[in-house]
């Protein structure tokens, strides 16, 4: 059991807030946190990406302490790492800058914090403020749920105790996504717990609005599940391992299946096989579906989502894809950038 001394009663927080070209999301973000119900210091830190746009105008028009990270390389985990290494509180409470805090989740995560004295993490629910803004919006706010409990990592929105980030050294800034559950894994081995609360945490904006976005997102998120699996293979307990193995097999196979379908209907001249190939992705989509029952009660959203389960197995895959042919020619991706500036 990790010795983590009890949370005070009253306690100062600091809000590290990281973006990047955030626009008025961003100040709907420290808007939100200016509403939130706190009965002790709260301290406000805007980490900034090299934003193009009026984002860091805004931070510090709103009160928040700005840091540049003047950088050809911008990562949320180097916004994040700037942030609480600044920050003066001993709980630091991460937010990206296009979320909108709930008023009531700091104090009920502390309230959960106090009383395991082992969780070194706290994350509630993240549902998309727009669900019917776009077909993406939909059905990526079915990814963000989770069951309450002890869970292997969280997202980037958490109340997390300092000393554990600096037992840990924080967030591996090499890593382009993937860098919550990476740190996560390292916190767990030190003996502390992730807890996922029942309670609203914060309101998202996915903003996507079209299939390219979609996919850049999808690439971002196969990358990071190579890049987090190549760094543990091997070791005591291999993380996201199993995971990407599994995304490289339906990923190929998902691939394969409807141009094998087709090829064979046309050299047999019959739409057997194709009609055969359909109804296996129909199968698949409709178990999902079925299996997302608890996560929302409207089949229509949950065929979609069904759809999108297995459809996005692709482009994670070429996200794969591209990290080993990156380590190849001995190279390291980019930012890769899936929203658009809002101005």
């Amino acid at each position: 059991m990790a010795d983590v001394a009890p949370a005070e009663r009253s306690p100062a927080v600091s809000v590290v807030v990281i973006g990047r070209n955030e626009g008025q999301r961003l100040s709907r973000c420290l808007e939100s946190i200016r509403q939130m119900r706190w009965p002790g210091t709260v301290e406000v830190i805007y980490a900034d990406s090299n934003s193009s746009d009026e984002s860091p105008a805004l931070a510090v028009s709103a009160g928040a302490h700005l840091i540049r990270l003047d950088t050809g390389k911008p990562t949320a985990a180097r916004g994040r790492n700037a942030g609480w290494r600044r920050a003066s509180a001993p709980l630091i409470l991460f937010l990206d800058g296009d979320t909108i805090l709930d008023p009531d989740f700091p104090m009920r995560a502390f309230d959960a914090m106090s009383a395991d004295p082992s969780a070194a993490v706290i994350w509630g629910h993240r549902r998309e403020i727009h669900p019917s803004a776009s077909i993406y919006n939909r059905v990526l706010d079915l990814d963000w749920i989770y069951a309450p409990g002890i869970t292997a990592f969280c997202g980037g929105d958490a109340l997390v105790r300092r000393v554990v980030l600096e037992r840990v050294g924080g967030f591996d800034e090499s890593l382009i996504a993937g860098e919550e559950p990476e740190m996560c894994r390292r916190i767990r081995e030190c003996g502390y717990e992730i807890l996922h609360i029942d309670a609203p945490m914060v309101g998202h904006d996915l903003a996507i609005t079209c299939f390219r976005q979609y996919w850049k997102r999808a690439v971002r998120s196969g990358y990071a599940y190579a890049d987090v699996a190549a760094r543990f293979r091997g070791a005591g307990e291999a993380f996201w391992v199993d995971e990407a193995r599994r995304n490289r097999m339906r990923g190929a196979a998902l691939t394969v299946l409807p141009v094998a379908g087709l090829t064979i209907s046309a050299a047999a001249a019959s739409v057997v096989p194709a009609l055969l190939a359909l109804a296996i992705l129909a199968a698949l989509t409709l178990r999902t579906a079925y299996r997302a029952g608890w996560k929302c009660a409207r089949w229509r959203t949950r065929l979609l989502y069904g759809i999108h389960s297995h459809f996005q197995q692709i482009p994670i895959l070429w996200g794969q894809l591209k990290f080993h042919m990156d380590g190849r020619k001995g190279r390291r991706q980019q930012l890769i950038e899936y929203k658009r500036a809002v101005r």
